[in-house]
């Protein structure tokens, strides 16, 4: 287990995470057929090339959501989360496209005991996520209840 106990959390941390990956036109398709989104915007190039601005399909922002907060597992939460409590103010300011190589980065916003399970804590993270040019491309608040470290 490499994730961090509830107490080993500070205000301020920040993670640049050593993972970048590169997203793939089968990534896209396999997530968008995995989750039932049939928006041409994502699917479809002939489509995404005469009828959108970008001109070529978009990968699916609830991927690029997943892969920022997946890439952040190792470093974090690893076998110490007990699960979401919220995800808040998501923003994707910038497509991502097939081809696009997204890493993350992780900011501790808060920490706080729980009030009705003294076993654990809540942790407030701030993710981003950043393309091959550092452009921003999304970021959100989540905040999940961590294990303290055993007595």
């Amino acid at each position: 287990m490499s994730g961090l106990w509830f107490e080993e959390f500070k205000e301020g941390m920040v993670f640049d995470h050593a993972i970048t990956r590169t997203i793939t036109e089968a990534d896209n398709m396999w997530f968008c057929n995995a989750t039932y989104n049939t928006q041409p915007l994502h699917i479809d190039f002939h489509w995404a090339a005469e009828n959108s601005e970008f001109g070529k399909p978009l990968v699916n922002s609830v991927f690029t959501l997943g892969l920022m907060i997946g890439v952040s597992v190792t470093d974090t939460t690893l076998g110490t989360t007990v699960g979401n409590l919220a995800m808040t103010d998501m923003n994707f300011p910038r497509p991502v496209y097939h081809g696009d190589s997204i890493h993350s980065r992780t900011t501790i916003l808060e920490t706080r005991e729980s009030k009705s399970r003294p076993t654990n804590g809540i942790v407030v993270f701030y993710h981003e996520a950043f393309n091959q040019n550092d452009e921003l491309v999304a970021n959100c608040k989540r905040t999940g209840l961590m294990k303290k470290r055993p007595a």
